[in-house]
């Protein structure tokens, strides 16, 4: 499954997803298989019934706020260039500090977007659209 799963992803979109992520050629590729695997739909999208079926996420207490963080408000699926920029935010800071491009725009795990994401989580609780555990709550 993994080699038809790669090769349904064109080299362009490789180059463009890295260029946009920081990931490595090879860890968009091993990404790109797990995804299509989750794919039960076999429609090019996960829903969060796909991300459910994940037996560490099940268990997970935090497992729908992660679920979460992949789907826009409203959607209620994520192609496989969604699911990639979701996973950017988590990839280390220095990774991509050290393979910066001048000429790319800004990476989406840089400081400044992880500083922007922190800001849109604030205004979410604001407005009571995120909410941590008591005893959870943030300073």
């Amino acid at each position: 499954m993994g080699s038809r799963a790669s090769s349904l992803l064109r080299e362009e979109d490789i180059e463009e997803i890295k260029k946009q992520t920081g990931f490595s050629h090879s860890q968009i590729t091993r990404l790109y298989s797990r995804f299509h695997s989750l794919d039960k739909g076999e429609n090019g999208a996960l829903s969060r019934e796909d991300f459910q079926r994940i037996p560490e996420l099940a268990i997970n207490p935090l497992g729908d706020r992660i679920i979460n963080a992949f789907f826009p408000e409203g959607e209620d699926q994520v192609n496989f260039r969604g699911f990639m920029r979701t996973l950017a935010h988590f990839r280390p800071v220095e990774d991509n500090e050290k393979n910066k491009d001048p000429t790319s725009g800004e990476p989406l795990n840089s400081r400044t977007n992880k500083l922007f994401c922190e800001s849109i989580s604030s205004k979410h609780l604001k407005a009571g659209k995120m909410s941590f555990p008591k005893g959870k709550q943030r300073a």
